[in-house]
C-alpha cells in the first residue's frame, strides 16, 4: 500500500492523536483527568488497527456503550464548567494546551476516516463506528480541557474579536 494512501495518512493520524494523549497524560497531575485519557488510548489503537486492515479480525471497540459512557462524561464535567458565551483559544494550562492539541487533530482524523468512507464504499460499514467515535472524542477533548484549566484555576482564554489585529 503507498505512503499516500487514504487508510496509511488515517491510521497514521489516529496514531498521532494517541501519542498526544500520551503527553497530555505524562503532563497530566490531575488523576481524574488521566484516568479518563488513558481509557481512550486502547480505543484508538483497536481504532488504527480497523484503519490499517480492512480486514482486522477484530472488533472495532467504539459502540453504543462507549460513546454513551463518553456522552456522560461530558454532561457531568460541562455542569461543572462556566457558560461558554465566547470562543476560546487553545491554551490556559500545559495540560488543556495538549488536550486542544489533540482535539484538532482528531478532527483531522475525523476527515481522514471520512474520507476514506467516501473513496472506498466497501470500508464503510466497517469503518462508520470509528468515523462517529472520532466525532464524538473531539467534543469530548474540548469539554475535558475546559475541565483541566478549571481543576488547575486557570481561566479560558477567551477570544475578543474587537482586540484581534
Amino acid at each position: 500500500m503507498p505512503k499516500h494512501d487514504a487508510r496509511v495518512e488515517a491510521y497514521g493520524t489516529v496514531d498521532e492523536l494517541n501519542s498526544i494523549l500520551g503527553i497530555a497524560i505524562a503532563d497530566c497531575d490531575q488523576d481524574d483527568v488521566g484516568k479518563l485519557l488513558r481509557a481512550q488510548q486502547p480505543e484508538l489503537l483497536a481504532l488504527g488497527a480497523v484503519l490499517a486492515d480492512g480486514k482486522a479480525t477484530g472488533i472495532p471497540k467504539a459502540n453504543d456503550a462507549l460513546l454513551a459512557s463518553m456522552e456522560k462524561q461530558m454532561d457531568a464535567v460541562d455542569a461543572k464548567l462556566p457558560e461558554l458565551k465566547n470562543f476560546i483559544l487553545p491554551g490556559g494550562t500545559k495540560l488543556a494546551a495538549h488536550l486542544h492539541h489533540a482535539r484538532t487533530v482528531c478532527r483531522r482524523a475525523e476527515r481522514c476516516v471520512s474520507r476514506i468512507r467516501a473513496e472506498q464504499p466497501k470500508l464503510a460499514q466497517r469503518i462508520m463506528p470509528g468515523l462517529v467515535y472520532l466525532n464524538r472524542l473531539s467534543d469530548w477533548l474540548f469539554v475535558l480541557a475546559r475541565y483541566a484549566n478549571l481543576k488547575a484555576g486557570v481561566a479560558d482564554v477567551l477570544w475578543n474579536p474587537e482586540n484581534a489585529e
